[in-house]
């Protein structure tokens, strides 16, 4: 009680007595600052209204001087009889077009005739032909009219008429410019022309880096430059460039004048150092109190902090979220609002664990979170729920965001290298999505659902998302149908069985061996695709059983037919097992099977995992003579350093190639490389799915060894599989056997 009362008196003493020095401090430091600043912008306005009258002037000015240039040489007697009298081309090169050019500097100078026709063109100082230049007279063409228009010029005493005469701006083949048009008329008044029908002289002079460089140099415009587009720069002071018909030519910038900021910057060190000791004495003071309540505010928030996220990567955790999902679903009483959930689970992240140790797994994890950031932004929750799990939360009004688009960005970010304790880590991700439109939904539910969709991506293929759907709901249900089915199916050996499907020899048609697949008929579901419960025992363990039974099914057959190859199929989870290599050898050892007959299909998402148990099972089965086949090759990564790395006996064309084996397809010039690829490296190549005597006939003529589909047989039980290989693959498809 003392304490509280110790802590209310110093925060009642603070406020009588600091609060007031604080309060005038600050009032006093508000003004002065407003004052300066005031003063400052106020002094650079008039330095930039000063600058803009004196560019008016200049601009005025120039314009008048391009005339009194066109008119020193048109107000000539010489000028009106080699233009009007007789056109003399040499004299108007050498005293018009290349005069103007040297001199004065004009790019371009036109004489005109009584038709307003060009009878001379200079351009660069060079004569050109007037006919192929009508491009650039369309503006020079109306400011001569407009001279035209002009009454005659007032005669002076023992002088000819004064020139009419006109200049503006013009575009000039998308380069502003200045332009002037003066009548050529007699100097003296000896020679008088009929008004309307005196020669015209026009020049143009291009605003270009050069005239900018001169105005920049003559009237101290820093940087000055003409442009046709506006530059966004709050230090570029702009001038618009307007024709006297009012349309817009160019800007000419140049760095503003600052004589305000200029003075700011020469006092400020004064103030700043006023400021600075008043508020060293305000520091002074306060700093106790600072400190006595600082400590107690900071292990309050930090143990609320600590409650609310995630030690390792400071992200929100599932507490913050379940909070976060309730105010969420509660509030949103809009019909269009929308919320979107990205549940993320990482593929291979056990593989960096186990080869790179938990620390740069830690590392890994929060560079995940890093980069999942760059991606939704910094008002968007992510949430570590644990392990290599995440979850997006993105609030939003509906069609303002996709969440598949922002899952597709996640996905090919988290696949590009993680430097790691300097190693390459590489990661995939799989993403379930849901979301919810408007009104009210349960937490509970849309996280549920959210997981069922991530399983769902897992399951398909990895490294991809998936959004949820009411039909992955039932199949979730019938996956733990099967998953009790099956589980009671491998306990009993009344409902699982094996059937051989023959391996042709592509040039003598002799059957050398079988595939052994597996079948399920359920009493009650009857017969169940593989496609259907290999996954399911795939992700819930079962599959080593199974794949246990099969492979002695297959070595007991293999037994029976020696020098004939029995392929089986293995799943990863088999072949990441430390013991399995002691498996097969004691099924091999039971059976009786020679190793030799023996061949153990993989698939490429066996070795693009990496792990050391998996290639050293690999390396222990081809030391023994276990041949090792490489199944749907080409549907996959397919890369050759995988060839090189592992042992593999065997590629196996995957069928959806084989299906479009036709004269012309590209699936012929794929199978050719992948046949010839696999011959470079002393490889055999067995084509699966063959079911047309073209397709056989071209895989023959690519150099296919073995052949292997419905054309030859599909499925045989396994009393009758001892016959098939005693006949001919010819035989066979005259009686073709079709079992499952």
């Amino acid at each position: 009680m003392q304490a509280k009362t110790s802590t209310l008196e110093r925060w009642q003493f603070s406020a009588s007595v600091l609060l007031p020095v604080v309060l005038t401090l600050g009032i006093t430091a508000a003004a002065v600052l407003g004052f300066v600043f005031w003063s400052t912008a106020n002094i650079d306005d008039r330095a930039a209204v000063r600058q803009n009258e004196m560019l008016q002037q200049v601009m005025q000015t120039r314009r008048s001087q391009l005339i009194r240039e066109l008119s020193s040489v048109a107000s000539k007697d010489d000028a009106v009889v080699n233009t009007k009298l007789m056109f003399n081309f040499n004299w108007v090169d050498n005293n018009l077009g290349r005069w103007m050019h040297d001199f004065f500097g004009h790019q371009r100078t036109m004489v005109f005739g009584a038709d307003n026709q060009p009878l001379y063109v200079m351009h660069d100082g060079v004569a050109l032909d007037s006919a192929s230049y009508d491009r650039f007279t369309g503006p020079i063409l109306a400011l001569v009219e407009r001279v035209r228009a002009l009454p005659p010029g007032l005669k002076v005493a023992d002088q000819g008429p004064t020139p009419a005469a006109l200049s503006d701006f013009a575009l000039i083949e998308g380069m502003p410019a200045m332009i002037a048009a003066t009548t050529i008329v007699s100097n003296t008044g000896a020679i008088a022309q009929q008004p309307g029908t005196e020669p015209l002289l026009a020049s143009v002079m291009f605003l270009d880096d050069i005239a900018a460089t001169w105005m920049s140099r003559d009237y101290m415009f820093e940087n000055g430059r003409f442009s046709l587009t506006k530059t966004e720069n709050a230090n570029r002071a702009i001038f618009p460039i307007f024709n006297a018909s009012g349309r817009f030519v160019a800007f000419f910038e140049w760095d503003r004048e600052r004589p305000g900021l200029m003075m700011l910057r020469n006092t400020g060190p004064a103030l700043l150092g006023g400021f600075i000791i008043a508020a060293v004495l305000v520091f002074l003071l306060l700093r106790k109190l600072r400190q006595s309540s600082a400590a107690v505010e900071a292990g309050r928030r930090n143990a609320e902090h600590q409650a609310a996220h995630d030690r390792l990567t400071g992200l929100p955790n599932r507490a913050s979220l379940d909070a976060a999902l309730a105010r969420a679903l509660t509030d949103r009483s809009a019909p269009n609002s929308y919320l979107a959930l990205l549940m993320l689970d990482l593929d291979r992240f056990k593989q960096v664990n186990d080869t790179l140790g938990h620390q740069a797994g830690d590392e890994l994890i929060c560079a995940v979170g890093r980069r999942i950031r760059t991606i939704v932004g910094p008002d968007v929750m992510i949430v570590r729920l644990g392990g290599d799990e995440f979850v997006v939360m993105i609030e939003a009004q509906e069609y303002d965001v996709d969440p598949m688009a922002v899952a597709a960005r996640i996905i090919d970010t988290i696949g590009k290298p993680f430097d790691l304790q300097q190693f390459k880590a590489h990661v995939g991700a799989s993403i379930g999505i849901v979301s919810a439109v408007g009104g009210l939904a349960d937490p509970r539910e849309l996280m549920r659902k959210a997981d069922i969709a991530l399983y769902e991506a897992k399951s398909g293929g990895r490294n991809r998302a998936v959004v949820y759907e009411e039909h992955m709901n039932e199949l979730v249900q019938l996956q733990h149908t099967i998953e009790g089915e099956l589980r009671e199916a491998l306990q009993r050996d009344d409902q699982l069985s094996v059937v051989f499907q023959p391996l042709v020899d592509q040039q003598t048609r002799r059957i050398t061996g079988a595939e052994v697949l597996a079948r399920w008929h359920h009493p009650k579901y009857g017969q169940i695709s593989p496609a259907r419960f290999i996954p399911v025992a795939e992700a819930t363990g079962l599959i080593e059983a199974l794949g246990e039974f099969v492979l002695r099914r297959a070595c007991e057959l293999g037994a029976t037919a020696p020098t004939r190859t029995i392929a089986v199929n293995i799943s990863p989870t088999q072949l990441r097992n430390p013991r399995f290599a002691n498996q097969v050898f004691d099924v091999l050892r039971q059976t009786g099977m020679r190793p030799a007959d023996l061949e153990l299909e993989i698939t490429e998402s066996i070795l693009l995992d990496d792990e050391h148990v998996s290639s050293q099972n690999l390396h222990t089965f081809r030391a023994a003579g276990i041949h090792i086949a490489l199944d749907d090759f080409g549907t996959g990564y397919s890369s050759l350093s995988y060839l090189k790395r592992y042992p593999v006996d065997r590629l196996k064309i995957d069928r959806s190639f084989v299906m479009q084996l036709a004269d012309g397809h590209v699936s012929v010039a794929i199978t050719q490389a992948i046949v010839t690829l696999a011959h470079a490296m002393d490889l055999q190549v067995t084509a699966e799915g063959v079911e047309t005597d073209a397709q056989a006939l071209i895989l023959g003529q690519l150099g296919c060894n073995t052949l292997q589909g419905f054309l030859f047989s599909g499925g045989v039980p396994a009393d009758q599989i001892s016959t098939v290989f005693g006949t001919r693959a010819d035989a066979m498809r005259r009686t073709p056997n079709r079992a499952a």
